[in-house]
């Protein structure tokens, strides 16, 4: 511990050039004087509004499109359905290898969640646009739907997505992603106390001030031009580029400031349809969610259902702990695959334990597919975790922060995914926050430090 306190005591002495000093943004006069650009505020002559039909029902058979009123409508230049996009089923995640590919840009068989966009239209306002669109005829066969991730796992549960053929992502063979070091089911039954608890989200809604868009605008040598607030600008290029089967280098996208995204704006949805739309008009496109389209289709963050189950000695350590987690993936996998992965890889939390089982569930439901938000994969097991430390701490009488400094991290610990812990600072941060806290703790956790475990 005292070569730890020397080491910050040097550094804070030294001529530090940014840690502790206020820098102003480099955006930031732009933002508060109002001449910051972004994507919406370009304009472009013979300009095309998309408006999209989507789906009033949470799971339904497509029976039958019609668009034969919608095109009569004045100012209609055209209608995209399924049949008009080269490559329609698609998965973000796939330039990774995570497969199988399982979201249609625009759906054509049926329809997996409420919102779900099936009829592009294209017309010269966008007053012109929602009146089409509002006459489009679509006959639909509505069906069983499921939105609770433990009832979508039970037999004879309605089939949410074809393409896994179940309602649940395999990893590597096994039906969740899985954690397993020691044995968990022999440290309770040694264990002074087991506790087992439940916690759990509901889907979390980014609410950006502004909502998702792109213009997609012909360029030179038939080339396409998108402007966009997508906070992935290669994924959205080269998911975009197989969607339409072009050649990567005809795409070119412009990002930009985007008006809040929180991760929310890593989805590829907007700017396949709008690029498509472009290439068979040979005009500018713009396509850009309604509040209401925001609100209700844009990716959450998932909604977690966690259990945790803890053996817990009398002296504060934990020796055990088994966690059921289950992310609700909505209707397609999007990027809950990887962040089911992360939630594993990040049990049992920053604490060291002999004994740990972790089964992670990427579950479908019939609901608005989720994806990335501020950590996700992550937030919600944290939270889930530490309200867990603290009824832990309170059944044995002992100090939260204590209690932490006892179990946390030390380097050259082993995690629970096989993998060595390195610069460990829980101990170290702990402590910190009692100081300033003005928060009393005992003199043991007091000199512990994160640079070897105590005898």
């Amino acid at each position: 511990m005292e070569y730890r306190k020397d080491y910050f005591a040097e550094t804070q002495t030294q001529d530090l050039t940014e840690v502790g000093v206020t820098r102003q943004r480099s955006d930031a006069l732009g933002h508060v004087t109002g001449k910051t650009q972004y994507y919406a505020d370009r304009q472009f002559a013979g300009l095309l509004h998309l408006k999209m039909v989507r789906s009033p029902h949470h799971h339904a058979r497509i029976k039958s499109i019609d668009v034969a009123k919608a095109l009569k409508v004045p100012g209609v230049v055209r209608i995209l359905t399924a049949k008009d996009v080269p490559q329609n089923i698609y998965t973000i995640l796939c330039l990774i290898q995570v497969e199988p590919n399982d979201e249609p840009v625009l759906a054509f068989d049926k329809v997996r969640f409420k919102g779900e966009q099936i009829v592009a239209v294209l017309a010269e306002s966008e007053a012109a646009a929602r009146d089409a669109a509002a006459k489009v005829k679509i006959v639909y066969e509505v069906l069983p739907a499921v939105f609770d991730v433990e009832e979508a796992l039970k037999p004879g549960a309605p089939l949410v997505n074809e393409y896994h053929g179940r309602n649940y992502f395999t990893y590597e063979g096994h039906h969740c992603r899985r954690v397993r070091h020691g044995d968990v089911e022999r440290a309770f039954a040694k264990a002074d106390h087991v506790v087992e608890e439940m916690y759990q989200s509901s889907p979390i809604e980014h609410a950006p001030t502004e909502t998702t868009g792109c213009i997609v605008v012909p360029d030179q040598n038939d080339r396409y031009t998108c402007y966009s607030n997508t906070q992935a600008l290669y994924f959205t290029l080269d998911n975009t580029a197989l969607i339409l089967n072009s050649p990567f280098h005809k795409l070119r996208l412009v990002g930009g400031t985007v008006g809040g995204g929180f991760g929310g704006k890593v989805d590829v949805i907007t700017e396949p349809i709008a690029f498509l739309a472009a290439m068979l008009t040979k005009r500018p496109v713009k396509y850009e969610y309604s509040r209401e389209e925001e609100m209700q289709v844009s990716s959450p963050r998932a909604a977690e259902r966690i259990y945790i189950k803890d053996g817990l000695m009398k002296d504060g350590r934990i020796t055990a702990r088994k966690v059921t987690l289950y992310v609700d993936a909505g209707a397609y996998s999007r990027h809950s695959p990887y962040g089911t992965t992360k939630a594993a890889a990040h049990m049992p939390g920053p604490y060291t334990i002999p004994n740990v089982w972790v089964d992670c569930h990427c579950v479908y439901t019939n609901r608005t597919p989720s994806s990335a938000m501020r950590g996700f994969g992550v937030t919600i097991g944290d939270f889930a975790l530490e309200v867990q430390m603290d009824k832990l701490a309170r059944l044995i009488g002992m100090d939260p922060m204590e209690f932490r400094i006892l179990n946390a991290y030390r380097d050259g610990d082993m995690k629970a995914h096989q993998k060595q812990v390195e610069g460990a600072a829980l101990v170290e941060c702990v402590q910190a926050a009692a100081d300033l806290a003005r928060w009393p703790i005992d003199d043991r956790s007091k000199t512990a430090s994160s640079l070897k475990r105590e005898v």
